[in-house]
C-alpha cells in the first residue's frame, strides 16, 4: 500500500485499509497524538498541516500561529512561542494536546484559508494578540503598532482593526490595542519603517506618509521611485520642503549592486529637488543616536529643537494606561508607608 504523502490521521489511515500494526510502525513519525506522517514536520506550515488532521470541525489556527502563517512581523519574544495556537467555539471541549494551546471563542472570528489551512483573519488575529499583553507577557505597545501596520496595509484600511476590537466585550489588552490604533497607518512595508515613523511622531515632528510614489516635477507620469517616509510641507514664507527618509536595512542595502541602485535613485530624487536622508539601524539603537537623527530631520523640516520631545522617543512596551496604573499603585504604596 502506498502511504499518503501528507500527514494523515489514524482514523483516515484505517479508512485506507491500514492495519494497527502498520499504523504503529516505527517507520512512521507521530507529530501529534492520532497523527502519522512519513517524515517529521519541520516548518510551521508542516506542523500545522499535521495538527489540522485531527482538529475538530470549525477550529482555526489563531494568535501567534495565525500571525506567522500570514506573514505578520512578530518580535523575537512572540516568535519564541513554538506552540500551535488553535481556537474554536466556546461550547466545544478544551483542546488538550502537547505543544498546542487551545482557545475557546466567546465572540465569532472571521476565518480565512492560508496554505490550505483554516486561519483566523488578520483583524481578529491582531485583537487576539491582545491576550499576550500584561506583566510577564511578550506583546508590547510598539509590537502591536508594527503588527497593526502590517494588517492595515494588507487590508488597505485601519477600519477592520477598529471594528474587530469594538466587537469584543472587554477583550484582554484593550487599553494597549486602543492606544496602538492611534499610530497604526496603512502603507508600511517593514517593521523598521514603522518604528522610524512612530519615533519621529513621538519626537514632535510632522507625521510622514509611508511609501509614497514620487513623480518627477517636470513630468507627472515619470515615476522616480518610492519614498519610505515622505514629508511635503509648505513653509509660511512660501518655501516648500520635500524630504524623504529612507530606511536602509543592512541585509538588503549593504551589497555593492544594491548600493549602486540606491545611489542612482537617490541622485534622481535629489536632482528633482528632494532631500534624501538615509536611516540605518544604528540611528535608532540608542537614545543619543535617536536624538541625533531626529535633530537632523527637524533641521530640514524647520522645526525648532524647543518644539521637540526628545525624551519621548524611546521604544515603548507599556501603554499609557499601564504606566498610569503603575504610578497610582506606587503612590498608594508610599501613602500607606508614610
Amino acid at each position: 500500500m502506498d502511504l499518503p504523502i501528507t500527514p494523515f490521521s489514524v482514523a483516515h489511515g484505517r479508512e485506507l485499509g491500514m492495519t494497527d500494526r502498520q499504523l504503529d510502525s516505527a517507520t512512521l513519525n507521530r507529530p501529534f497524538r492520532g497523527v502519522r506522517s512519513i517524515s517529521a514536520p519541520s516548518s510551521l506550515i508542516e506542523r500545522a498541516e499535521a495538527l489540522a488532521c485531527v482538529l475538530p470541525v470549525g477550529a482555526a489556527f489563531s494568535h501567534t500561529t495565525s500571525a506567522q502563517l500570514q506573514g505578520l512581523p512578530l518580535s523575537y519574544a512572540l516568535e519564541a512561542d513554538e506552540r500551535l495556537h488553535v481556537i474554536h467555539r466556546i461550547d466545544r471541549p478544551h483542546l488538550r494536546r502537547a505543544n498546542v494551546v487551545g482557545h475557546r471563542a466567546v465572540h465569532a472570528r472571521a476565518v480565512t484559508t492560508v496554505h490550505g489551512l483554516r486561519v483566523v483573519g488578520l483583524a481578529d488575529t491582531w485583537v487576539d494578540l491582545g491576550e499576550l499583553v500584561g506583566r510577564g507577557k511578550p506583546l508590547g505597545l510598539d509590537d502591536a503598532i508594527v503588527v497593526g501596520d502590517a494588517c492595515a496595509t494588507a487590508l488597505r484600511s485601519t477600519a477592520p482593526l477598529k471594528a474587530a476590537l469594538s466587537r469584543r466585550v472587554r477583550p484582554r489588552g484593550k487599553a494597549l490595542l486602543t492606544e496602538a490604533l492611534e499610530l497604526i497607518r496603512v502603507g508600511s512595508w517593514s517593521p523598521r519603517e514603522t518604528t522610524a515613523r512612530i519615533m519621529f511622531v513621538r519626537a514632535g515632528l510632522p507625521e510622514p506618509l509611508p511609501n509614497q510614489a514620487i513623480f518627477a516635477s517636470w513630468n507627472p507620469e515619470v515615476l522616480l521611485g518610492y519614498g519610505d517616509l515622505v514629508w511635503q510641507i509648505d513653509l509660511p514664507d512660501g518655501r516648500k520642503v520635500r524630504l524623504i527618509g529612507e530606511y536602509q536595512g543592512a541585509e538588503f542595502h549593504s551589497g555593492d549592486l544594491q548600493q549602486t541602485h540606491d545611489d542612482f535613485r537617490c541622485t534622481r530624487l535629489e536632482d528633482d529637488g528632494w532631500i534624501v536622508i538615509e536611516i540605518w539601524a544604528v540611528d535608532m539603537a540608542t537614545a543619543s543616536a535617536r536624538w541625533a537623527i531626529i535633530r537632523r530631520f527637524a533641521q530640514e523640516l524647520h522645526v525648532p529643537e524647543s518644539a521637540l520631545t526628545l525624551h519621548g522617543t524611546d521604544p515603548r512596551f507599556f501603554s499609557r494606561h499601564a504606566i498610569d496604573a503603575a504610578i497610582a499603585r506606587d503612590e498608594l504604596w508610599r501613602a500607606r508607608r508614610a
